[in-house]
């Protein structure tokens, strides 16, 4: 199938593109031309934020477009007033953020949303292309590790944990959150263009099990060949801060869970990594190889204040 990738260069777009050129997929990557491009490619440059940036889309026909870095509804319109809608599907990485909080765990596709959200943008598209009749297949990952990732998220804890300082943690650690890694949801992202019954389907996409933040640093600490019992572990209140705000601390600090059920059954999809596999696999190709400089912790001092 003729394939448009909007990116493709960074954190997921590596193992997607290497996985559909696998498969025998042509492809054609839309990006700005600040990365490396992978050879067997066709190049569009262009930056999707501007009507200049996304000319070259003007006129071209595509099976599917897979749009991994639209945040909001206009975002992803753009794109498909150029391209008309795809003959095979339009696949969107939305995110599980766009879930309204819940006591009921783990969180299904069918769980209500927040219109109030930071990723409101991503179920507005998501409603949209229900809407055109669009066919298509959107995943919600929770958080997703691994080599290449750009969000401060693992490297927040390696950081730390190589340079022996101490790691805040919020409440008593016992908060939940869940991790998945790159290369899995890559693999449910090529997978779903196999599936019929993929199409105009949502999926969670994540790791199979939650985690407590302690369980996190002790996970991550390991993974950079640290005993956890040697870690300075700094407790903080957290009542003080917007429990889904991620700038002084990485994650959530409400709990956070999702079901992969739905994405097990439907796509045969398994995933390769555990949280312990998916921690070493980020720390040893890719943390482990950066130079090593001095981490930021100027937010720390805030966060253990009082």
């Amino acid at each position: 199938m003729d394939i448009l990738v909007m990116g493709g260069t960074r954190f997921i777009g590596p193992p997607l593109v290497a996985r559909l050129l696998a498969q025998g997929h042509a492809l054609t990557l839309l990006t700005r031309g600040r990365q490396p491009l992978p050879a067997g490619v066709e190049h569009l440059a262009g930056d999707r934020s501007t009507a200049e940036g996304l000319a070259a889309l003007q006129g071209r026909r595509f099976d599917v477009i897979i749009d991994s870095s639209g945040r909001t509804l206009a975002d992803s319109q753009a794109v498909v007033e150029r391209t008309g809608a795809p003959s095979h599907r339009f696949v969107y990485v939305s995110s599980a953020g766009v879930y309204a909080d819940s006591p009921l765990l783990p969180l299904g596709e069918d769980a209500p949303t927040d219109p109030a959200s930071r990723h409101a943008g991503k179920a507005e598209t998501e409603a949209w292309l229900v809407r055109e009749g669009i066919p298509f297949t959107s995943f919600r990952p929770t958080y997703i590790i691994g080599p290449g990732n750009y969000n401060p998220i693992e490297a927040w804890f390696f950081d730390r944990l190589v340079h022996q300082l101490p790691v805040p943690i919020p409440g008593d650690g016992t908060t939940i959150t869940q991790l998945g890694h790159v290369d899995d949801l890559a693999m449910a992202m090529a997978r779903c263009l196999e599936v019929e019954a993929a199409t105009n389907r949502i999926y969670n996409c994540s790791g199979r099990q939650g985690v407590t933040l302690l369980g996190l640093v002790d996970a991550a600490a390991r993974a950079c060949g640290i005993d956890p019992a040697t870690v300075d572990r700094r407790f903080f209140d957290a009542s003080r801060l917007d429990p889904k705000a991620r700038k002084a601390f990485p994650l959530r600090l409400s709990h956070f869970l999702t079901s992969v059920e739905r994405l097990e059954r439907e796509l045969a999809w398994s995933p390769r990594y555990d949280l312990a596999a998916a921690l070493s696999d980020s720390h040893q190709r890719d943390h482990a190889l950066r130079p090593a400089s001095p981490a930021d912790v100027s937010g720390d001092a805030a966060l253990l204040a009082g």
